[in-house]
Order: C-alpha cells, then sequence, then structure tokens
C-alpha cells in the first residue's frame, strides 16, 4: 500500500551536516544568548523554573515592584458555585442538544436556562498564583526609579537569574534560581543593606476569582484581603505559611541561613517580612518552597503524587542540582548552530532557537500539558487546550528529549481517558472523544467551539509513531496500543456514511481548525479529512506490527473518506464554502490547508499541483498582520516541502511573528503574550529544515547558510 510505504518508511536515527566533524561548543552558543535587561519590562519577567514550576522576576531579580507569578501545574482553585436555584452543582448543567446527522446530540455548551453554573463551569477551576516575594525596605519608600547601576541578566547555561543595583550608595546582588525537583526558588542576596539590617524580604498572596478569562501579565487581586486567610508557624531560621481560599489550602516553607526577625501579616494585608537583625552577614540565603500537603513527601516530583508535595531546603545543594540539569539539558538532545552567517536573519533564528528551548523548559516541561502561556501567566482561566498538545509537547520528541516529553505524555491520554470514552458514549459514539479545553481531571470547558472542534483527535497517532521511530520495540507499542485503539474507534464511529455520496463525511456540526465557519454548514474540512487519515493510518499500521487484524471498520472509512474539498484548482477550508477567497472572513486564521502538506505527510489524494495553487492564493490574500503564533511555523513548514527553504526561514522571521528581548513568543492583537505554541512550532519547524522528512532527509536551509545540526531525524 503506497499510503503505507510513505508514511512508515525507512527510519533514519539522525541526522549529522556536513559540520558535524567539528564539535559544537553549545554552552558558548547558549550564553551568548543570555537576557540582559537594565529596567523591568512591563509585559514579560524573567523567569527560573524547571516545567512544573516556574518563578517570574522583575529587574531586582525577585518580584520586588511588579508583581509577576510564581505559577504550578498542580495548584487549582475553584470559587464558590452560584447559589442560583438548581444551579448550585455541577451536576444541574445539562448542556444543549444539537441535531447531529437526523438525530438529537448532546453537547457541552452554556446553556441560556443555567447561565450561573454555566459560566462557573468555564470559569473553574482556575490556576492559582503562589504568591509574591520582594525585596523589603523596610520604613523606606522606595520605587524602581530610586535604584542606580541597575543590571540583570539570565545565565541559560545554569538557570540562574544575576540581579545587581544600588540603593543610597549600597550595592544589592541578588541570585535566583529553581530547584529541578520542587516547587522551590532560592535565593541569594548580598548587600551591606543586608547586616545593617534596613533590607529584607516578603511574602505575598492574592485572592484568586474566576472573573477573568485572561490574567496577564499579573495573576491574582492583592487587594481583596478579607476574602482569604493567611497564619504563620514559626521557629529557629524556618516559617511555614498556610494560605486558605475557600476549599483550597497550601502552604509556603520558607528556610533561611541568618538571624532574622519574622512578622506579619501587615495591616490590611497578606505580607509577611524577614528581616535580619543588624550586625548579621552581609548574606540572606533563603529557600521559599510551595506544597499542598503540610508535611513533604517522597514521591517523584513528576508524577500524579508528587506535584505539590516536595519541598527542599538545602539551598547550596539546590543551587548545583539546578545548575547540573541545566547543563545536562543543554548537552543532550539536538542542537543547530548557525555558522558564519554575517545574515541579521540567521543570528536572531538562533536567538529564538535557544531562547525557545530555555521558556518552553521552564513553562511546558511539566506532568500536565501546559496552558497557551506556560506558567507565565494565566489564559483561558489556566486550563490547557488538546487541540494544542502536539504544538506544545511534540517539538520534545523532534529533538531528542523525550525524558521531557513523558512528563505528560501519554500520560494525559491514559488519566483523560475513561472521561473521553464517556463523552463519546453519552453521544452516542464509539471509543474515546478527547475534549478540548481541560483542566487536570479531564473536564472539558462548555463551549461552542470547545465541544464541536475535532483535530486533536488523531494526536496520540503522531506522538505514538515518533516514540516507534525512536523507540521501536513491544514496550512502545503495547504502552500505546489502547490509546491509539479508543481514538481510532470513535474517529470511524464520528464518520458519517453519505448514502447519496458513497462516502464518509466529516461533521456537520462542527468547527474547523480556523474556529471561524459556521458549524452547522461545516463538512469534510481539508486539514481535519487529510488528519484522519494520517491517523487512521498509523493506527492500523500500528496494529499490523503487533500482529493483530486491523478492524475492517478503519480500513473502510480510511479508505472512502470524503476527498480533499477543491474549489477553481485550490484547496479550501471546506467543502463547498462560498466565496472563501473574497471574505474577510476566511483569510484572518489559520491558513489550516497548508498544513496537510507540511506539518502533516503527503496523504492519500493529495495533489501538490493544487497544492502549490492553494499556497499562491493563501500568500496573496491572507491577512497575515491578523495572524499569530503557530501560523507562521505552518507556513514555513509548508514552503520546506514545497523546497523554498528561503521562504521557509523568512516565515519563521516573519514581521508578524516577534519575539521579546528575553524569547517570549509575543501575542500580538488576538491573545496575550507570551503566545507559547509560537515558540513551541519554531522548534518543530526548525527540527524540519535540520533534519528533513521521509523521502528528504537531510538539511533543508537557504543557500550559502552554514549549519551545523546535530540528532536530528527525519519528519514523517
Amino acid at each position: 500500500m503506497a499510503f503505507r510505504t510513505l508514511i512508515f518508511g525507512v527510519l533514519i536515527s539522525c541526522f549529522h551536516s556536513h559540520f558535524a566533524d567539528a564539535a559544537v561548543d553549545r554552552r558558548q552558543i547558549v550564553q551568548s544568548f543570555n537576557p540582559y535587561r537594565t529596567a523591568s519590562s512591563n509585559s514579560t519577567p524573567l523567569q527560573v523554573g524547571n516545567g512544573n514550576f516556574a518563578f517570574g522576576a522583575d529587574v531586582t531579580g525577585l518580584q520586588t515592584f511588579l508583581p509577576y507569578n510564581i505559577l504550578s501545574t498542580w495548584d487549582w482553585h475553584n470559587s464558590s458555585l452560584p447559589s442560583s436555584p438548581g444551579q448550585t452543582s455541577p451536576a444541574d448543567f445539562t448542556g444543549l442538544d444539537w441535531w447531529t446527522h437526523g438525530r438529537l446530540v448532546n453537547y457541552d455548551q452554556p446553556n441560556p436556562a443555567e447561565v450561573d453554573i454555566s459560566q462557573w463551569m468555564i470559569g473553574n477551576p482556575q490556576r492559582m498564583n503562589l504568591g509574591r516575594i520582594g525585596l523589603y525596605f523596610g520604613d523606606r519608600n522606595v520605587s524602581e526609579s530610586n535604584l542606580s547601576d541597575k543590571s540583570q541578566y539570565l545565565d541559560l547555561f545554569t538557570g540562574t537569574i544575576v540581579s545587581g543595583f544600588t540603593l543610597g550608595g549600597s550595592k544589592v546582588e541578588v541570585q535566583t534560581f529553581a530547584d529541578p525537583e520542587s516547587t522551590t526558588v532560592g535565593i541569594e542576596i548580598n548587600s551591606p543593606l543586608v547586616s545593617s539590617g534596613e533590607l529584607g524580604v516578603f511574602f505575598d498572596y492574592p485572592y484568586m476569582t474566576d472573573a477573568n478569562k485572561f490574567e496577564a501579565p499579573f495573576v491574582g487581586v492583592f487587594n481583596a484581603t478579607a476574602n482569604h486567610t493567611t497564619s504563620l508557624q514559626h521557629r529557629g531560621h524556618q516559617a511555614r505559611i498556610q494560605h486558605d481560599l475557600g476549599s483550597s489550602t497550601y502552604f509556603t516553607t520558607i528556610s533561611w541561613n541568618t538571624d532574622a526577625r519574622v512578622s506579619g501579616p501587615l495591616p490590611l494585608s497578606h505580607r509577611y517580612v524577614i528581616q535580619p537583625v543588624a550586625g548579621s552577614s552581609n548574606q540572606l540565603s533563603l529557600t521559599s518552597s510551595y506544597h499542598f500537603n503540610p508535611t513533604p513527601e517522597t514521591a517523584p516530583y513528576y508524577s500524579p503524587k508528587g506535584q505539590g508535595t516536595n519541598i527542599n531546603t538545602n539551598l547550596s545543594s539546590m543551587k548545583a542540582a539546578s545548575s547540573a540539569w541545566w547543563e545536562t539539558y543543554w548537552n543532550s538532545g539536538a542542537f543547530v548552530a548557525i555558522k558564519n552567517n554575517s545574515s541579521s536573519d540567521a543570528s536572531e533564528l538562533q536567538r529564538r532557537i535557544i531562547l525557545s528551548q530555555y521558556l518552553l523548559a521552564v513553562n511546558e516541561a511539566g506532568f500536565d500539558p501546559p496552558q497557551e502561556s506556560g506558567l507565565t501567566n494565566n489564559g483561558w482561566y489556566g486550563k490547557f487546550h488538546a487541540e494544542m498538545f502536539l504544538w506544545h509537547l511534540g517539538h520534545w520528541g523532534r529533538w531528542g528529549k523525550w525524558s521531557l516529553l513523558s512528563r505528560a505524555i501519554p500520560g494525559v491520554y491514559d488519566r483523560f481517558l475513561p472521561s473521553s470514552i464517556q463523552r463519546a458514549q453519552l453521544q452516542g459514539y464509539a471509543g474515546a472523544r478527547w475534549g478540548k479545553e481541560s483542566d487536570p481531571t479531564g473536564r472539558s470547558a462548555p463551549g461552542e467551539i470547545n465541544s464541536f472542534l475535532i483535530w486533536q483527535q488523531p494526536h496520540p497517532m503522531v506522538f505514538a509513531e515518533y516514540e516507534y521511530r525512536a523507540s521501536p520495540s513491544n514496550t512502545t507499542l503495547q504502552k500505546w496500543d489502547h490509546i491509539l485503539s479508543e481514538a481510532a474507534e470513535f474517529m470511524v464511529s464520528y464518520a458519517f456514511w453519505n448514502q447519496s455520496t458513497g462516502v464518509y463525511d466529516l461533521g456537520p456540526p462542527m468547527y474547523p481548525v480556523s474556529e471561524n465557519t459556521d458549524p452547522n454548514v461545516t463538512q469534510n474540512p481539508a486539514f481535519e479529512l487529510a488528519y484522519w487519515r494520517l491517523g487512521l493510518g498509523i493506527a492500523s499500521e500500528w496494529q499490523r506490527r503487533q500482529g493483530k487484524p486491523v478492524p475492517e471498520a478503519w480500513t473502510h472509512v480510511a479508505d472512502h473518506l470524503a476527498a480533499l474539498p477543491v474549489q477553481n484548482d485550490s484547496y479550501v477550508i471546506y467543502e463547498g464554502i462560498e466565496g472563501m477567497w473574497d471574505n474577510t472572513t476566511y483569510d484572518e486564521d489559520h491558513p489550516s490547508m497548508l498544513g496537510i502538506y507540511g506539518w502533516l505527510p503527503p496523504t492519500p489524494g493529495l495533489n501538490l499541483t493544487i497544492m502549490q495553487n492553494t499556497r499562491d492564493l493563501v500568500y496573496e490574500t491572507w491577512n497575515f498582520t491578523y495572524s499569530y503564533g503557530w501560523d507562521f511555523p505552518l507556513l514555513a513548514m509548508n514552503a520546506a516541502r514545497l523546497g523554498d527553504a528561503e521562504q521557509a526561514v523568512a516565515w519563521l522571521l516573519d514581521d508578524n511573528f516577534q519575539f521579546d528581548d528575553a524569547g517570549y513568543a509575543i501575542g500580538g492583537s488576538r491573545v496575550p503574550t507570551p503566545y507559547f505554541p509560537g515558540s513551541a512550532s519554531l522548534l518543530w519547524a526548525v527540527a524540519m529544515l535540520a533534519g528533513g522528512w521521509d523521502g528528504a532527509e537531510g538539511g533543508h536551509w537557504p543557500a550559502g547558510w552554514e549549519v551545523e545540526a546535530e540528532g536530528f531525524s527525519p519528519a514523517l
């Protein structure tokens, strides 16, 4: 079968360019892009973290003047349930029924008769901001403008923020780093102001609400003091602060090195202060661990039982562990060194690659898939989106960092499988229907788009196939088999046999990737059809690899899916769409048609001439000023497969695809900054340029570029 040969071709374990004889000095390249600031940014912090936890800092190395966030994968909060009669429990939510191919199907969508409980389920739970840590200047009224000689850099190779400034003639230096194995930040402060008793550290706690879908750049409310409580226990050089918000409780364990007074909360606040006594050392060293169990446990941090349970009070070991973790991170897996290029484009692409790798390790390497803004701030109440799992996390496998990918994948699919099977059964389908906007339990927030989107369904097949290429074993096959089988069963069950046309249709009702069409008429969208074919092809091959028969229904659906929709020799968003190329409604969102030959490999029925025509029309008509995030890497991968490496790189550096001084992908007018699918998809596209793809293995770079690529394998 040609499709089988195309997708499951010869495995090439890694690719090295002709420069690979000379070892790449990874440390030198990485540290040459250390971010440097002389003032706080009003939109993004510098961060330290470990993928499950991140601490954002202003120019002081803490959160002294700007309340940047301390976010984790484990700390969630539910606001009080509504008191409206008949709407006091999630069980009271009934959703809405839609006609779906001649039958009524119930979807989790806000019900106008149940406004309060519908909105509660959309806004809950919210990801909590664990608190704020800043420098305390006593009774002095100090602002950032009072500081001189401000200097700050982030050492990417050790995961350490080094900050310095002068206040009233006295120098202050702060080092900030994170423990790789707990939700702990380590802080070292050196200054004569410490020994004189004029400089300490404060700890503050915000109130969380479900009022705001987006909270950026700051999460929580620090002036709603009466709505929550905190309490202090103190003994020797250690304190524990308990924070209670309704039914949510968590703790902060703080440990420090010198004699100090502990006080708080300060009036009308939840702010506590640790202030060294006069005559102590110039150095104040402390650790601050956040946890939901009163006592620490020994469960592995990157496991369901380990998150939010571990603490670390040993600063020196933590600092060494942080440095060692980051050195291992940079020296393992794949790497790209763009060499001897005078082009500013080459330098900027290298900068984006390095800074994206750092920020994704801090924000998007946890036990759960990340939200769109990682652990920097909150969007969509801090929830994560299943259709983004592959964008957010797939690059870890493409860059050979399988240990980071395995923290969340396939575990999240295992955990969500029972609720996904239940969702499908309640709607009259077989298999597992993955939700969209999810919390850690797998419950998908009510929403029309949330309940009608389907392109997340084949993601497990792609994750699994890349893992099998890296580790072709029975262990890999068995690990994924039940997930792929249930996913395929839903995909087959969802496809509707159209007796009049003799093909299987996808939708309606549904939303395609672009989320900008009428769900009642959206049928057979181009990307979803191609992805259905790819997913079912992988699932079928999975059965053959295990010596199992392929279910007849899988083959029948795959072989009889509707053809890719074509109008005037170009692919269009969905079958029957009217005036697509002349309607501004359709040219301002994800150009998904190009994804069927770029991010995805070619699938049966793809016509390259029609694809080239489609590319030309997208380039001619699309409003790229409204595009954002992964649109540009998607365009780059399409250009690469079509043989235009120059254009591929140009898309990765497009004026509408911006990264700030610290490497955060800017959200633009559509979503807040950062928008990490932009960062992660950039790395996916670079992996494709570095390793090629089946049938075109090797590097695909603009003419004259000297690129040394280590450890990449071809894409599908």
